[in-house]
């Protein structure tokens, strides 16, 4: 979250002169509150400010905060704006409502301050068109650059998902929505943009695009889905959702007292990574069988505790595995081809901290 350092003064009338006074003069207070994360009366997060703070950076007060001083001042960016405020909404101008026009929507994010390392952005809607069925995002693209590494390019069905970027020095981060006219199907976005001080105990370690904090959850691939993607007029047959060229880290945060991690599918048909589905049936794939498309998780062992011999997994399921290696880390590799590999969804994988097992004498 954001080191909030920030204390803002604001004068407040409070009482009038007494009676037997002579003086007209009214009593003032001088009261400090500080410029914190704050829930608005529409649910959504801002900032604590005064409403002519609130004014000033283009805010819309939504609520009171700082008991009833300051309003919560929710903050929203469309195309060609720029923000250095913490707790920023991006969306597409039409939004809720689709966007059916061909656009280039970029939105210009600075540091709120020196003390920032990183941004959050949350993927609270973003809804574009899925790629050509080779994988490739030729007709509607999200790209995030200037950032100190590389984010793949996104596109297709993403709501929910979420990336952590490094900010490279003091060099601002485009998130770029690209759409084409040349499709009239309806699109929509709206992120959430947290900033991240660099001491921050929340702050992803460098290398994981995706980080969790939580016990147990599910990690998605982008684009997943159980729909098929349109028909490759190479093969006839539906082509992928799983986008090509990525290579990024998730991450999930140790928490004291768990020493191991295990990965499972989340349903029987939830891991479809590499080959053709058809062809291939339900089929784990391993080591050397995967070079192209595939996840990497260090050191596993089966769930029996026999070891795998490998860390990579592929084809069109995904045995339940335990990973003692830390930190714990899944690595997410696509290649630039997805020539062959028909019906690929992607993945969809639970993850579950194990207590560490105590050792009696």
């Amino acid at each position: 979250m954001l080191k909030l350092s920030f204390i803002f003064n604001f004068i407040v009338l409070f009482y009038p002169a007494l009676p037997n006074r002579t003086s007209k003069f009214f009593g003032v207070g001088l009261v400090r509150f500080e410029n914190s994360v704050c829930t608005s009366a529409s649910n959504n997060l801002g900032t604590c400010y005064t409403r002519w703070q609130c004014q000033n950076v283009d805010g819309v007060g939504s609520g009171s905060c700082a008991q009833n001083i300051g309003v919560c001042c929710v903050i929203t960016r469309q195309c060609g704006e720029t923000t250095r405020y913490n707790n920023t909404y991006f969306s597409n101008d039409e939004f809720p409502n689709p966007s059916t026009d061909g656009t280039t929507c970029t939105l210009t994010i600075q540091k709120c301050n020196d003390d920032i390392c990183q941004v959050r952005i949350d993927f609270l809607n973003l809804n574009l068109a899925q790629p050509n069925p080779q994988g490739i995002c030729d007709t509607d693209a999200l790209t995030i650059t200037g950032g100190a590494a590389p984010v793949p390019i996104i596109c297709g069905e993403n709501t929910g998902q979420h990336v952590y970027v490094d900010f490279n020095g003091n060099n601002t981060i485009q998130l770029t929505v690209m759409t084409s006219s040349g499709d009239s199907i309806g699109r929509n976005w709206n992120f959430l943009i947290t900033q991240i001080a660099c001491d921050c105990p929340t702050r992803a370690p460098i290398g994981c695009l995706m980080y969790y904090t939580s016990l147990s959850g599910t990690v998605n691939s982008f684009n997943y889905g159980t729909s098929t993607n349109e028909i490759d007029p190479m093969t006839g047959l539906p082509g992928t959702r799983e986008l090509v060229n990525e290579n990024y880290g998730v991450c999930i945060a140790m928490v004291p007292g768990y020493c191991s991690i295990e990965w499972s599918a989340a349903s029987g048909n939830s891991f479809v990574v590499s080959g053709d589905v058809g062809a291939l049936g339900m089929v784990s794939l391993t080591g050397t069988d995967c070079n192209s498309d595939f996840v990497v998780i260090p050191n596993p062992s089966y769930v029996n505790g026999t070891a795998v011999n490998s860390d990579r997994f592929c084809g069109t399921a995904f045995p339940s595995v335990v990973t003692s290696s830390k930190p714990f880390v899944l690595t997410v590799v696509t290649n630039g081809n997805e020539v062959n590999d028909t019906q690929n969804r992607g993945f969809s994988l639970n993850f579950m901290q194990r207590r560490c097992s105590t050792i009696t004498t």
